[in-house]
């Protein structure tokens, strides 16, 4: 085994996989280029750090489930009544996230709820934070399972670790008492602990009929809001403004 491959099988067994993808080009770059001792070992830790940042912004981000599009620079205020572009910037700068707030979207259906929680998501997770999009029902799901699938007891413990948690369409269908329990008992876990973000068609005081439980709404209301904003959003649907056909358009003959 040469100098090369020697170098490459220790820099694997060290966990430093830039490093051992790239030992020759880095010796022969050295050779041509001559740096310090000190340069040398610099840009070497440097590639490694800046490659684990990668990798890990990249497993955060798989691990967020967003969908394709989340890009915030790309939000159409005109479909979109309730929020402006300093609130949007503001939300976007994610200091709520480090005080431990909540954000209620509210509004109806296509006017950009689930875009502006992914995209937020997407500006935590690129800011190094542990951040999740999951639906009502995925969660619902993961409570009822966790303690019979390691996969949902995964999930789980994944949220409890959050930075942040968006929910999205809370309340869109019927829950029975005991997920209504199991979901206040998660929040209540999660309060001032994880910022949580509920996006909703209903307002909050309607949940209680979801719920079927006046009290446990009350409650669950009462962490929620603690710390929170809420953000009314109205306007014209997006989707229904720009939904595609399968045909081409042609002047009818």
């Amino acid at each position: 085994m040469n100098n090369i491959e020697t170098l490459s099988t220790a820099s694997k067994a060290l966990r430093l996989y830039n490093l051992s993808k790239s030992v020759g080009r880095i010796l022969m770059e050295a050779q041509q280029e001559k740096p310090s001792y000190s340069e040398f070992l610099k840009g070497i830790l440097t590639m490694e750090l800046e490659g684990r940042e990668k990798r890990d912004f990249e497993r955060r981000l798989s691990a967020a489930c967003l969908p394709a599009r989340h890009d915030l620079e790309q939000f159409d205020f005109n479909y979109s009544c309730g929020i402006t572009k300093s609130q949007m910037k503001e939300l976007r700068s994610l200091s709520w996230i480090e005080q431990t707030y909540n954000i209620i979207l509210m509004g109806p259906s296509g006017t950009g709820k689930t875009f502006i929680a992914a995209g937020l998501v997407y500006e935590a997770v690129r800011n190094g934070h542990k951040a999740y999009l999951m639906t009502m029902e995925n969660i619902v799901t993961c409570l009822k399972m966790k303690e019979l699938s390691p996969s949902a007891m995964t999930t789980y413990r994944k949220i409890l670790n959050a930075d942040l948690l968006a929910i999205d369409d809370i309340m869109l269908l019927p829950v029975s008492r005991e997920e209504a329990t199991a979901f206040f008992n998660l929040i209540n876990t999660l309060h001032e602990k994880t910022s949580v973000i509920i996006t909703t068609n209903k307002s909050p005081t309607e949940w209680a009929k979801d719920m079927n439980d006046e009290v446990l709404t009350t409650a669950l209301l009462d962490r929620l809001l603690y710390h929170c904003e809420v953000i009314k959003l109205d306007g014209n649907s997006y989707r229904m403004e720009n939904r595609k056909t399968i045909f081409e358009k042609k002047k009818e003959v």
